[in-house]
């Protein structure tokens, strides 16, 4: 069961400008007004500028929440397909949806989180997501295909999530290889599918696909070691749009995941990739090495020249680009 927070914090957001007094809360929620209050604290907490007059009651400034029932209403048709879950804060979506999967939950279980404390990126790394900031989510999947082709969840997944933020921004939005979407070079959105394999038929017992997107900048700004790299889907904040950043991601990663391993899938990553025809840096073993990224193959793989002249077809790695 959704905690009073998680409830309380879509109510204040869909009033925008007006005031939710305490006890209209209060009933609402079926909780009394001293469980108003602690939740209100416990949003503060987790970042929220919430006012409180006397009289008046509570109001978020630039009131946008993430919401499961403004969700549900963006999805049309998809919505019945699909277990939809909103909190306020996890440690990591995609680990607590593991859990789930191993637990038996059925494919189209998506957690939603404005807040990751312990959220993670690929090769273990920290992933940075403050509250109310972000779209934070994972889908699980039962998909009965063989391991080595889950590379198209993860590509079915970056494209979504660039035709998303473009779509709603109205900024072009690019996918940097593997699965990095950037606006105007920097990342505004990274992806990690996590699985489970059968051993005994190669095939994948689950998938969990995160999606952690940066939909505002956060309030004190992105920290020192992202200052450079990072950016937000949206300027300005507007109720509702992280609801339907979130609807929307969801509806074009069906729409590929439907036609897995398609050609329309592979020629809108083509069509977004940034790395063909510049000169990168490939990171294998922890050295780098200078090539020129000549394109992506029919399997995703990114084919490079490297400065001896030999070229090689990466399945997997790291590289980074200079925008000039």
């Amino acid at each position: 069961m959704s905690s009073v927070k998680e409830r309380l914090l879509p109510l204040l957001s869909d009033r925008e400008d007006k005031f939710l007094s305490g006890a209209e809360a209060a009933k609402k929620l079926g909780v009394s007004r001293a469980a108003v209050w602690k939740a209100v604290t416990s949003l503060r907490k987790d970042g929220y500028d919430i006012e409180a007059v006397t009289n008046k009651g509570y109001r978020i400034s630039a009131g946008d929440a993430l919401s499961a029932e403004k969700i549900t209403e963006n999805l049309g048709k998809l919505a019945d397909r699909l277990k939809i879950e909103v909190k306020s804060s996890v440690p990591s979506t995609n680990a607590l949806l593991k859990e789930q999967a191993a637990e038996g939950a059925p494919e189209g279980t998506v957690l939603i989180a404005s807040e990751q404390t312990a959220g993670r990126g690929r090769f273990s790394r920290r992933f940075y997501s403050p509250a109310g900031s972000g779209v934070y989510m994972s889908i699980l999947l039962r998909p009965d295909i063989p391991c080595e082709s889950a590379v198209l969840i993860t590509t079915a997944a970056a494209v979504a999530a660039a035709e998303a933020a473009e779509a709603l921004s109205g900024r072009s939005a690019g996918i940097k290889w593997v699965n990095d979407v950037l606006i105007g070079g920097r990342k505004i959105c990274g992806i990690l599918t996590e699985a489970s394999v059968n051993i005994e038929s190669g095939v994948l017992d689950y998938a969990v696909v995160g999606i952690g997107i940066n939909a505002y900048a956060p309030k004190e700004g992105f920290p020192p070691e992202l200052s450079e790299t990072a950016a937000a889907v949206f300027e300005e904040r507007r109720n509702g749009l992280m609801s339907q950043l979130a609807a929307e991601v969801l509806r074009g990663f069906y729409k590929y995941y439907e036609k897995i391993g398609s050609r329309e899938c592979l020629d809108a990553y083509r069509k977004r990739c940034v790395a063909a025809g510049k000169k990168i840096t490939v990171f294998s073993a922890g050295k780098p090495r200078s090539a020129l990224a000549l394109d992506i193959d029919d399997r995703y793989r990114l084919h490079v020249r490297f400065a001896d002249n030999s070229e090689e077809y990466l399945s997997s790695g790291e590289i980074s680009i200079k925008f000039l």
